[in-house]
């Protein structure tokens, strides 16, 4: 009895170093192909996601495959079309309210001065205009140059997702067998996790945009995008998506005192009572992983990927719990994933 134990022991630290070694290579192996895994497992969450549209589609308009597709397809360029037109015109109003936010800034500063030795700090006003910030017009030049390579770059990224997500489209959702296979297991979770995220930030992002329109906060729509996409990054999307629009909230001369306070501190609940009590309820039936297990892949494919991996860490993840806790060897991985290997061992 004494050897059966020992010996299984050993082979779980067999087994745990290979994993290690494995995870290892794999972050390796994921760096150096992300120009082109990047764009494919986007275009994969991307399939699931208008997946569920043509389904919807086919079962209850009763539309051949074929046009459920084209729509789906025309809808989804549309939606893209309209959120490109949104954030240029976006850009070219905070360009040109620039001076605005500067006197909005001198003045708190001008308030500030008695109360903080600013001069002790080393900031000094300038001779010539009398302001302490200035924002130089190069600066402003180069912002926006910025912002319109970045946008350059995603579009042409954009056009290798497209392509992906239309080959993916022509090949058509296999039919589920009905046998429990890990393909059709691994589906399912992704494309429940798809459309629970899209249908929860949806949520988010109009309360958040709605919110901002009412009290009269400039650029309302594009923060409550913003808090659409940042919400499928766990817990940090949801603290970038409430500091975002402080800035102009603060920088704003119409808004009151009371105003500015309802702008923060609204959508902030509205962030906090999505992402902890709705979304860990609904995305944890789903997938059962342990916030600890989220967080680190957050961390992780954010490293390797930057954005795009924060964005799908959690569908990844779960991918791979769901092919771990298949293999007898690696269930105990899958159990430290979701935070039940105690348990587990206990069990057993």
């Amino acid at each position: 009895m004494a050897e059966t134990q020992e010996s299984s022991s050993d082979s779980r630290v067999q087994t745990a170093c290979l994993l290690i070694l494995a995870f290892v290579a794999a972050g390796i192996a994921l760096y150096l192909l992300r120009p082109v895994l990047v764009p494919f497992v986007l275009a994969l969450f991307f399939t699931y996601s208008l997946a569920a549209i043509i389904d919807a589609q086919v079962r209850h308009l009763h539309l051949p495959p074929a046009l459920a597709l084209l729509t789906t397809a025309v809808l989804g360029l549309g939606v893209l079309a309209l959120v490109g037109l949104l954030v240029a015109i976006s850009v070219a109003e905070m360009s040109g309210d620039l001076k605005t936010y500067g006197k909005q800034v001198a003045a708190i500063t001008d308030w500030v001065t008695p109360y903080v030795p600013l001069e002790r700090l080393g900031i000094k006003r300038d001779p010539t205009t009398g302001e302490v910030f200035t924002i130089p017009q190069e600066v402003v030049t180069a912002a926006i140059s910025t912002v319109l390579a970045e946008v350059t770059g995603l579009i042409s990224k954009g056009a290798l997702v497209l392509i992906f997500v239309v080959l993916l489209l022509m090949g058509g959702p296999r039919a589920a067998s009905g046998r429990g296979g890990l393909l059709d297991e691994i589906a399912g979770h992704v494309k429940r996790y798809t459309i629970q995220m899209v249908l929860l930030s949806a949520l988010t992002g109009a309360l958040v945009g709605a919110t901002l329109a009412i009290l009269g906060v400039r650029f309302a729509l594009v923060f409550g995008f913003l808090a659409f996409l940042l919400n499928f990054i766990p817990t940090i999307g949801a603290i970038v998506a409430t500091l975002l629009p402080v800035p102009v909230i603060v920088l704003s001369p119409d808004l009151s005192v009371a105003t500015q306070v309802l702008a923060v501190a609204i959508p902030a609940a509205i962030q906090a009572v999505v992402g902890n009590f709705i979304q860990p309820k609904l995305l944890g039936r789903s997938f059962g992983l342990h916030p600890v297990s989220i967080l680190l892949a957050l961390i992780f494919f954010g490293m390797i990927w930057g954005l795009v991996g924060a964005f799908l860490a959690t569908p990844i993840t779960a991918v791979i719990k769901i092919a771990l806790e298949r293999i007898p060897a690696t269930r105990f991985a899958a159990a430290l994933l979701a935070g039940t290997y105690g348990e587990s061992a206990e069990q057993a």
